[in-house]
């Protein structure tokens, strides 16, 4: 039987001593490695356009009015219980993608659409626009460098328990809720003070407010009702429909390389079916995305052709991925010191430089 090694406890809030050292080492706002891309192609590639988003979003939509429809029609039948599985996977795990490239601004062209949209799935997913949008820019700024990234969902030794949690938001949802009815009272945490600037502040405390306001509604009309069905289709599907939305996302960063400035190291790129696709709006391709964030989605495919010489290889199906993601987990909760270990294709430029 292996013996449980010492764990080395690292400090992941973005106001301790981890943070500090990622300054003093030059990890902080540095300068990453990226794949050479001739311009002209980059160019092109960035180029945004709004037919795509309209056509994946109005299919969306329409996914969405259909399924919670028959959920309601078929309420207290087992057909409820199917409508209500689709309704739950589009409400509460594909707003995460749509949330996430609509924050971007590259989804759509047209700035509007994307804001519309991006607000939408803030609700639909229990994140306040605001902060989240620039929780994510330092997402981007410091990816998975500890202390400076808010948004490193597996942490070592990771939380196991939490992930499984997480799965329904068990964990992650009532702290979301939490942290709205603290904006709401006007209050911020010290964490989130370190990026989100002052003069971003008001927004973050209105439209808290806001959110509670829907939420409120929502509670009274299933009051007024005397039913939970309003509660099935706004709210509580941020939590039985979140599964999914862990399932993709947990393959972005967990248990690869920490505090390093080459993405190819410490994001994974997972071939997935166009299902999983259209739910996911195509972050699978994460190196991708993570090395060039201001490509739009529906272009993320060709620049993934475009660089796949100079990463390592993608991992075949979600399947394969995990193969590689849960015991790795494992050896992690024994020694978080370990980690996946990306190899880079011969020929390939070598890795920036790792702290």
């Amino acid at each position: 039987m292996s013996e449980t090694l010492p764990v080395r406890t690292r400090d992941y809030s973005l106001v301790g001593i981890d943070g500090a050292r990622a300054v003093e080492s030059g990890l902080a706002s540095a300068q990453w490695y990226s794949c050479l891309v001739p311009r002209k192609q980059m160019k092109a590639l960035m180029q945004r356009r709004d037919g795509p988003a309209i056509r994946d979003t109005a299919l969306w939509f329409a996914c969405l009015s259909l399924s919670g429809s028959l959920g309601v029609y078929f309420w207290g039948r087992w057909p409820a219980a199917v409508a209500f599985l689709c309704y739950g996977v589009l409400y509460g795990s594909a707003s995460d993608s749509r949330w996430h490239e609509c924050g971007h601004g590259t989804a759509f062209r047209t700035r509007w659409m994307n804001d519309v949209v991006y607000n939408i799935a803030c609700v639909m997913i229990l994140r306040e626009p605001t902060v989240w949008r620039w929780s994510h820019a330092r997402h981007h700024t410091d990816t998975i460098i500890v202390g400076r990234d808010p948004e490193i969902a597996v942490k070592r030794p990771p939380d196991l328990l939490g992930i499984l949690l997480n799965m329904f938001q068990l964990k992650s949802g009532p702290a979301a809720l939490y942290g709205i009815a603290l904006h709401a009272i006007g209050r911020l945490t010290d964490e989130e003070r370190s990026f989100v600037p002052k003069m971003e502040q008001h927004k973050v405390f209105r439209i808290a407010r806001i959110h509670v306001g829907i939420f409120v509604m929502m509670i009274a009309s299933c009051i007024a009702l005397r039913s939970i069905i309003p509660a099935m289709l706004l709210g509580l599907p941020s939590f039985y429909g979140a599964w999914l939305m862990v399932v993709f996302g947990t393959t972005q960063h967990a248990a690869l390389a920490e505090d390093t400035l080459d993405h190819r190291l410490n994001s994974r790129t997972v071939m997935m079916n166009p299902v999983f696709r259209f739910l996911y709006w195509n972050m699978n391709y994460h190196v991708e995305h993570h090395m060039f964030p201001m490509v739009p989605y529906h272009a993320l495919p060709a620049l993934h052709e475009a660089i796949k010489a100079d990463c390592p290889a993608p991992y075949p199906s979600l399947i394969a991925a995990y193969r590689e993601i849960i015991p790795g987990l494992l050896r992690q909760a024994r020694d978080p010191e370990w980690h996946v270990v990306r190899t880079l294709p011969a020929g390939a430029l070598p890795e920036a430089v790792s702290a």
